[in-house]
């Protein structure tokens, strides 16, 4: 047999009479009963989430109750009563007011209610709707949060009460202060008095002795700050000023016209060759724009804020403080390796696309722009060459030019010897790349190719005339005992011997190495050399043929001036 559940019946009797005196809503209601479809008349009062309903409006103990957490509400159509026609369930449905209360779970019936008037059934489903615990507690957290900002309201008025009572205070104060300050200026004013009417009473003469003083000291005055002055302008420090100013001044104009032929340079040979090589028959490659322009774009872009910010500090003149901008360009200069070692290349890239006719033409047409002032695009990418060092020029000569107490002279001198550095690496990386570059441009003139050129320790010095040869004079660390400094090469088709030159005017000290096949080919280079140089007759010339006379001249420094 199922136990039936227990509860607190005195506290349900106590919440009973709490709903009776303060329920949410109270009133008759029609009850359908479970058992049989008939409906009872009972007294309802709502308190909380709890229904309770007695037999009477008088009775102190509840016929039964119902929990309403989780439970929903809503309006029933009027069943049409036995026997009634149609005209009878629409009475019934005007008269009265039917609603149920569903519980949200099997098991349980749900409860049916009606009432007399439509109003009053509205009432009761809201009612109803409202009671859920649930609810209640959102409504407690909304009226929370609304306590809790009136009461920062509330703080926030007292703070400000106070700081306006602290205002008033300290007004009140420097009232006080400036009262006390006027009350001390009439006293002394009624001490001068006596002092001033004297004054009225002096005699003419003094007043005119009074006033040339005045003016006698004033003048004096006057004339020592002109003397100050003037031996300032005239001193040294004022003449390195005023060379120091001006050399800002120049360094300004400089960067101004330099930011302007990039301009030329980017705008009217970069952007349009651009555009030329994504046209439907290019005159020219996407790669050879690059090759020829490189970063020049990026160079533009630095130099253009570099400068904004030299119009900026002359903007504040006298006061000129320079080393901060060297500062943050001093970090980004880096861009100009690149060009510079690359610079020869893109001359070369640029000859090579000249050889196209339709190229030359385009290219002739940007040159004639008035802009170019008649100047080659060859011209507009020889620019950046010389910037850093003209940064180190004006650098030195601002240096010059600054005292030694300057607040801007070690951060001058660092951006000096920054500037310095790069120029050297940027130098030493161009002399490699086109040495390297002019050894491959020997190397592929000869026929046969020349292992030796390809080697990088080698350094290209000069090319130039040798006893009526084209001679070529090659730098090569000789690893053998001789120690020997040079290797000079003679291209061979370009050798003219005459019978009135003596042997002795070729190359003298000649070191053969020890090595038997070495000293053996060696041999038969200088026997060759020989029979062409004591060979009788008119000048030898040699037409089909590339003869290449390999020599290790024993020279502890440079070489001979007989020999070149």
């Amino acid at each position: 047999m199922q136990k039936s559940v227990r509860y607190n019946e005195g506290h349900a009797l106590y919440l009973a009479f709490l709903a009776r005196k303060e329920g949410t809503k109270r009133g008759f209601l029609s009850k359908k009963a479970a058992e049989a479809s008939r409906w009872h008349e009972k007294w309802f009062a709502l308190y909380q989430n709890v229904l309770f309903y007695f037999e009477g409006e008088q009775s102190g103990r509840p016929a039964g109750m119902y929990l309403l957490e989780g439970c929903t509400c809503e309006r029933t159509p009027a069943p049409p009563r036995a026997g009634a026609g149609p005209g009878g369930g629409r009475d019934a449905l005007d008269k009265q007011y039917y609603f149920t209360v569903l519980f949200g779970h099997e098991g349980q019936k749900p409860l049916e209610l009606r009432c007399e008037e439509e109003q009053d059934g509205k009432e009761w489903m809201e009612a109803i709707h409202q009671a859920s615990y649930a609810d209640i507690l959102i409504e407690r957290e909304v009226l929370m949060q609304k306590y809790i900002h009136l009461v920062q309201i509330v703080e926030t008025e007292k703070i400000a009460a106070n700081q306006l009572r602290h205002q008033l205070e300290d007004q009140d104060t420097e009232i006080e202060r400036l009262k006390s300050e006027i009350i001390a200026l009439n006293k002394t004013k009624e001490r001068m008095r006596p002092y001033q009417s004297n004054q009225e009473d002096e005699d003419p003469d003094i007043k005119k002795i009074k006033k040339v003083q005045s003016f006698m000291r004033g003048w004096l005055c006057r004339r020592k700050w002109k003397t100050i002055v003037q031996d300032y302008i005239c001193s040294p420090h004022a003449e390195s000023m005023r060379k120091r100013n001006q050399i800002v001044f120049t360094m300004v104009e400089a960067e101004s016209e330099y930011v302007h032929q990039l301009y030329i340079l980017v705008n009217g040979f970069l952007r349009p060759l651009r555009m030329a090589a994504s046209s439907k028959k290019p005159p020219i490659s996407h790669d050879d724009v690059s090759s020829i322009f490189l970063n020049s774009e990026t160079i533009m872009f630095l130099h253009e804020i570099f400068h904004q910010g030299l119009k900026a500090r002359i903007a504040n003149w006298p006061t000129l403080i320079l080393a901060d901008l060297f500062d943050i360009l001093l970090p980004m200069l880096n861009i100009y390796q690149e060009f510079v070692r690359n610079h020869q290349y893109s001359l070369q890239v640029l000859a090579n696309c000249k050889q196209n006719r339709d190229f030359d033409k385009l290219l002739k047409q940007y040159e004639a722009n008035p802009a170019c002032e008649g100047r080659m695009l060859e011209t507009f990418l020889t620019y950046p060459m010389f910037q850093i060092p003209r940064y180190i020029i004006t650098l030195h000569e601002l240096l010059a030019h600054t005292p030694h107490e300057h607040v801007e002279r070690k951060s001058l001198e660092f951006a000096k010897s920054k500037l310095e550095e790069l120029s050297r690496v940027m130098h030493d990386e161009v002399s490699d790349t086109e040495n390297i570059r002019k050894n491959l441009a020997i190397e592929r003139m000869i026929v046969e190719g020349c292992d030796i050129l390809l080697d990088t320790s080698q350094t290209f010095i000069r090319q130039g005339a040798m006893k009526n040869s084209n001679t070529i004079i090659v730098k090569h660390a000789w690893g053998s005992q001789l120690h020997s400094d040079w290797t000079l090469l003679l291209s061979g088709p370009d050798i003219l011997c005459s019978p009135k030159e003596d042997g002795s005017a070729w190359p003298i000290r000649v070191a053969v190495p020890n090595g038997d096949d070495i000293q053996a080919k060696a041999q038969e280079k200088l026997a060759l050399l020989k029979a062409l140089s004591h060979k009788t007759g008119d000048n030898v010339r040699s037409e089909n043929s590339c003869l290449l006379f390999p020599f290790f001249i024993g020279t502890s420094g440079s070489v001979p001036h007989d020999v070149i």
